[in-house]
């Protein structure tokens, strides 16, 4: 029997070759933990996040950690229902989703300290819009139709600030994702769209949008979002450890900094399924949940 060592080491030889993916093989498959997040971002900056993030996971649980690319939100849904990855990170309708598609077994495990308050920008590159109000008749581009902070939660704003959507909207774009969103806002393609907050704040800091264009009208109050999620039916005991190793990423620690800092985190605390009630409720109101 081949040791663990050598295919650890195997492992990340191919990882290295394949751009920081962790790859993994039938034989392996037991006894790694299948990761995957919804694409809420570009793949190559997904995989550039992920790559340090993984291999702490693998030291840390002492075994091999995979990456499960998906091409949209409800893929990551899906295969967590299905055991086919062990823990993703979701956002909190994604989330909500994966409770409803599994029975209640999908646990939340951490989120970051800064997903208790999270918020949503508006942006527009026109001067015509000042407020909610103002975007009646506008073209508008949400991210997916899965996202919390891209769609679900604007759309609930909207909705209470007297505008709906489909009826007052001039023209819906779904852009597929945050970064996308700022791009079709700046390029003209529509006239105001819907981010995360902290994908704005990662795209002004790293000179991604030009903010002489593009400006942030109107932020949302906050709400819970993101969670990492384990699989029902996966070992309570390796669910705790994964929880514990989330929680024990310090950020006096130069390395572990270097960790929170491309999760946009500034620590990883415990969380629980009924702190994303409210995002239920507001996807039961709008319509998004049968």
């Amino acid at each position: 029997m081949v040791s663990d060592a050598p295919r650890r080491a195997l492992l990340r030889a191919l990882a290295a070759a394949f751009g920081g993916l962790f790859v993994s093989f039938p034989s392996l498959a037991a006894s790694t933990l299948r990761v995957s997040a919804i694409p809420d971002e570009s793949p190559t900056e997904l995989q550039r996040k992920f790559a340090p993030l993984g291999a702490y996971l693998e030291e840390r649980l002492g075994m091999p950690v995979e990456f499960v690319p998906v091409t949209d939100y409800a893929a990551v849904v899906e295969a967590l229902a299905s055991d086919r990855v062990d823990l993703a990170w979701l956002g909190g309708f994604t989330f909500i989703q994966a409770k409803l598609r599994t029975g209640g077994r999908a646990e939340p495990l951490v989120q970051r300290d800064e997903d208790a308050k999270f918020t949503s920008k508006f942006i527009t590159a026109s001067e015509r819009i000042k407020g909610l109000g103002d975007l009646k008749g506008a073209s508008f581009a949400f991210g997916s139709p899965s996202s919390t902070s891209g769609h679900l939660m604007p759309r609930h704003f909207l909705r209470q600030a007297g505008v709906e959507p489909e009826r007052d909207l001039g023209r819906i774009a779904f852009s597929g994702a945050h970064d996308a969103t700022a791009a079709f806002v700046e390029s003209g393609r529509v006239e105001a769209g819907a981010i995360n907050a902290s994908v704005w704040d990662k795209l002004v800091a790293q000179g991604r949008v030009d903010t002489a264009r593009v400006h942030v009208f109107y932020t949302t109050p906050p709400y819970y979002d993101y969670n990492w999620t384990v699989r029902g039916g996966l070992d309570p005991a390796l669910a705790e450890r994964i929880r514990e190793a989330f929680i024990a990423l310090d950020p006096a620690n130069p390395q572990h900094k270097a960790i929170l800092d491309l999760q946009r985190a500034s620590r990883f605390v415990p969380t629980r399924t009924a702190n994303y009630e409210g995002i239920e409720a507001a996807a039961r109101s709008a319509g998004l949940l049968e």
